[in-house]
């Protein structure tokens, strides 16, 4: 299958896809016209999604906005994710230009971007019937679905927007790169190891990537980490700070504390201390 583009699998008289993934989610970095609504049933792991890492667990909502570069890597083959896709053309014009019409496509040009949240009782109960409507029932279930995520607390995902689609040749290309980084993310990475993953010198490497994801490489290296360093901290109370630094990949623990509060503008000792108090 193709890295890039990705065309959602659909019936032709649909607006709203329910989708249901089960087991390693798909593990190759994609981007499709459509915004996707995710919510995580079961598994955790890592999403890259255009120039952000961000960790997701049981009951996280995934809002990814049309053409997004993403691509999610499970920490376990026993994942279930549901996923809403659906993109404001499906609708038709005269619907869109309708009041409750312009909703839809405000919404999806508000979350061009993306965000993250958790996904509440009320969300997972509209996702139980979303799986299951047909007609005019999916599509007030959907409208209900998207009032909510108005108004509720997000995180966004993503600080940058891509306007255009991207090559077969360059999404297998990055593909092979995120891939790469996310297996050896705890070891140290040089330069000149991943530009040849590109098939590339590291000047050319560092002007592609910085291009295509708005940050140099190892600010990219530096955020999972710093991620990874966070669910450390959530999963493993007992474990030191700087046993943490080294499995993160940080090789001294001055390094990992004087990055991590500048990422999150809390120490990891505060951050943790936020966790369990």
């Amino acid at each position: 299958m193709k890295a890039l583009p990705f065309k959602i699998p659909k019936p032709t008289n649909t607006a709203i896809i329910f989708q249901e993934d089960q087991g390693a989610f798909y593990s190759q970095l994609h981007q499709h016209e459509e915004l996707q609504i995710s919510l995580i049933r079961k598994g955790q792991g890592t999403l890259v999604v255009a120039d952000t890492v961000h960790h997701y667990k049981k009951g996280d909502l995934l809002i990814l906005g049309g053409q997004q570069p993403h691509v999610f890597n499970n920490d376990a083959s026993e994942g279930l994710m549901h996923t809403i896709f659906y993109s404001p053309q499906s609708f038709g014009q005269t619907f869109i230009d309708l009041e409750e019409g312009n909703a839809v496509a405000s919404f999806y040009a508000f979350a061009k971007a993306g965000f993250k949240t958790t996904a509440t009782p009320a969300i997972q109960t509209l996702f139980e019937h979303l799986k299951k409507a047909k007609g005019i029932h999916k599509l007030s279930y959907f409208l209900q679905l998207l009032a909510i995520l108005e108004v509720i607390k997000k995180e966004p995902l993503s600080s940058f927007v891509y306007k255009r689609k991207i090559s077969n040749r360059d999404g297998k290309k990055m593909h092979r790169i995120f891939e790469y980084t996310l297996s050896h993310f705890d070891q140290t990475i040089y330069l000149d190891d991943i530009a040849a993953i590109a098939s590339m010198t590291p000047n050319a490497f560092c002007k592609y990537f910085k291009k295509r994801t708005n940050k140099t490489y190892f600010q990219f290296l530096t955020d999972l980490r710093i991620e990874q360093a966070c669910k450390l901290l959530s999963d493993t109370p007992d474990m030191s700070i700087a046993s943490i630094a080294a499995q993160a990949g940080f090789q001294t623990l001055s390094h990992f504390n004087r990055k991590f509060k500048k990422l999150k503008g809390i120490s990891p000792r505060e951050f943790r201390k936020l966790l369990f108090d």
